[in-house]
């Protein structure tokens, strides 16, 4: 059985940085793709960043690059978001998504993705 837990939001203004936390039980990342993603009030659901375990190569929405970094603890049993320059438009709530095969399709796909945490809120005041 996986578990993901994220943790770390909160509300904050307009630049500041916030860090979110997952962490996994019943699954590893280092074997494992994870991902971010995030859903606002009457929005569709979008991906944030996604983490490979080949390679450890990084993949983000067009939204937050250079802004957002994706990665692994060294208990591999964890996955950050480092948030930084925040936006109003980055008001949602955010979610960790583990799939149930190590190789899946799209990485920006949320169907690919079978497990998913409860999210965590994150407020950006102007």
């Amino acid at each position: 059985q996986v578990q993901l837990v994220e943790s770390g939001g909160g509300l904050v203004q307009a630049g500041d940085s916030l860090r979110l936390s997952c962490a996994a039980s019943g699954r590893t990342f280092s074997e494992y793709v994870g991902a971010w993603f995030r859903q606002a009030p009457g929005e569709e659901r979008e991906f944030v960043a996604a983490l490979s375990w080949i390679g450890d190569h990084t993949y983000y929405g067009d939204s937050v690059k250079g802004r957002f970094t994706i990665s692994r603890g060294d208990a591999k049993n964890t996955l950050y978001l480092q948030m930084n320059s925040l936006k109003p438009e980055d008001t949602a709530v955010y979610y960790c998504a583990a799939p149930r095969d190590r190789a899946i399709g799209p990485m920006s796909d949320w169907r690919q993705y079978h497990y998913w945490g409860q999210g965590t809120q994150v407020t950006v005041s102007s």
